[in-house]
């Protein structure tokens, strides 16, 4: 047997359960996005019409729509450099000559990526509540005015915000740790004795050294945050006033709560169509600059 149909032979159950429980899917999905199929053809499909792009065409034409996709963009342009700030900064601090316990911190601030989403947000939801949660009666033992949190549509999507970065930050954080643990001490030796200041090595050593490795944290936080669903689910279903619905939470009502699976299914494609774009532009401007 030569070693290519050997390899072919390997791979060729990987192959068939990608092809099952992936490929099949998403065709499906994207088959049904083109027709009407709601609660009457799950009851009977001959219900069950094909409309091409009007699915997408109406919900381009939903206010709601935009306005879970701005809410969606916010949650992004504002968690993902909150989220890779934190990580860096916790990862170059253990990754300090300095830093005691590391194993036990490494742990520590990893622990709420491996915690259920969903009992870690009805924690918060009453760490935040308005009228006894602990974060409002720190306020006002120190004069502050209480604020509430979830329920005021100007607040509701920052508290999100933080939340979701505290909960995601200790994934990137590790990633972080390995690039900067593959970056030679050399190079920073060499710095000081040059006489570079800490700032100076980590501008001109620290970053241009793990740019192949932001790179990646930022395509996996950009694609994460993206597909916001489970804080709003548990701590707002959504509100104040949709002040917190986000597509995937549009989706979410599409499909399971009023059964328009094909709106649901257009929906998934359209955020699908957002995600290639941005990832796309963020490899063709991590590419500006490389050596050729």
């Amino acid at each position: 047997m030569t070693a290519s149909r050997a390899a072919w032979w390997f791979i060729t159950p990987a192959l068939i359960v990608l092809g099952v429980f992936f490929l099949l899917p998403v065709v499906a999905a994207l088959v049904l996005s083109l027709t009407d199929y709601d609660l009457y053809a799950l009851a009977d499909i001959r219900n069950l019409r094909f409309v091409a792009l009007e699915n997408y065409w109406a919900l381009l034409q939903r206010p709601l729509f935009w306005s879970a996709l701005g809410h969606t963009v916010y949650f992004v342009v504002v968690g993902v450099p909150l989220s890779m700030a934190a990580s860096l900064g916790a990862a170059m601090l253990l990754n300090s000559p300095l830093a005691r316990f590391k194993a036990f911190f490494r742990t520590a601030l990893f622990a709420p990526v491996v915690t259920t989403v969903v009992a870690v947000a009805v924690i918060w939801r009453y760490l935040f509540n308005t009228k006894y949660g602990l974060v409002n009666y720190a306020f006002d033992s120190l004069g502050i005015p209480t604020v509430d949190w979830l329920g005021d549509p100007h607040w509701a999507m920052p508290t999100i915000i933080l939340f979701a970065v505290w909960k995601n930050f200790g994934y990137n954080m590790i990633i972080f740790m390995a690039g900067l643990q593959a970056i030679p001490g050399d190079l920073y030796e060499a710095a000081r004795i040059d006489g570079a200041s800490a700032m100076a090595q980590f501008r001109h050593i620290t970053l241009p050294m793990l740019k192949p490795t932001m790179v990646m944290v930022s395509i996996l936080t950009v694609s994460g945050y993206f597909q916001l669903f489970a804080e709003p689910y548990v701590m707002t279903e959504g509100g104040p006033l949709q002040s917190t619905t986000s597509v995937l939470y549009l989706m979410y009502e599409e499909g399971f709560k009023w059964w328009n699976l094909g709106s649901a299914s257009a929906v998934a494609f359209i955020l699908f169509v957002i995600m290639f774009v941005v990832t796309a532009a963020i490899l063709r401007l991590s590419k500006q600059g490389a050596p050729a």
